[in-house]
């Protein structure tokens, strides 16, 4: 998954962006909701363009924070709920940032990756919800898994 001019404009239709700019280095995605009076800048650095990392980067600026996601592995886009979901994983544990069509983004950071595959109601609701929203993200990871084979995915299946 690479992110260019083409990904930014799926990225951007889906989440009903105010504005798109190419910054050279990043793209700048600006959402705005202005019946809850929310501004969303999400930045997008591609592949190769971190000083130390190889790795893609998002980051969230709104009025009162400012998130980053380094070395993203994949994104889900999803129509249907107006949201792009953003996740990174490595060493079995993984990061999403969730940011939705209505100026609004979410954090989940250091989960573990058996959250995404397991029995849902058998965990707490804050757990859940981490699980849940994650786990539109498991097919990317898996396809992740199954183009490099030092993943440790096999390890974590035998236990």
């Amino acid at each position: 998954m690479e992110i260019n001019a083409e990904t930014i404009r799926e990225v951007a239709q889906v989440l009903g962006a105010e504005s798109v700019h190419d910054d050279g280095d990043h793209f700048r995605v600006r959402l705005t909701n202005q019946a809850e009076k929310r501004i969303l800048l999400l930045e997008l650095y591609p592949a190769g363009s971190l000083a130390r990392s190889s790795g893609a980067m998002a980051v969230i600026y709104t009025g009162n924070s400012h998130l980053q996601l380094h070395n993203i592995t994949g994104w889900v886009i999803s129509k249907e709920l107006g949201e792009v979901t953003f996740v990174g994983e490595a060493g079995g544990r993984m990061a999403g940032l969730v940011v939705e069509s209505g100026a609004a983004c979410s954090l989940y950071a250091n989960v573990d990756r058996k959250v995404i595959t397991g029995d849902f109601t058998r965990l707490g609701v804050e757990v859940m919800l981490s699980g849940v929203a994650l786990s539109l993200a498991e097919d990317i990871l898996d396809a992740g898994d199954e183009a490099d084979p030092s993943s440790d995915a096999d390890e974590e299946s035998a236990t």
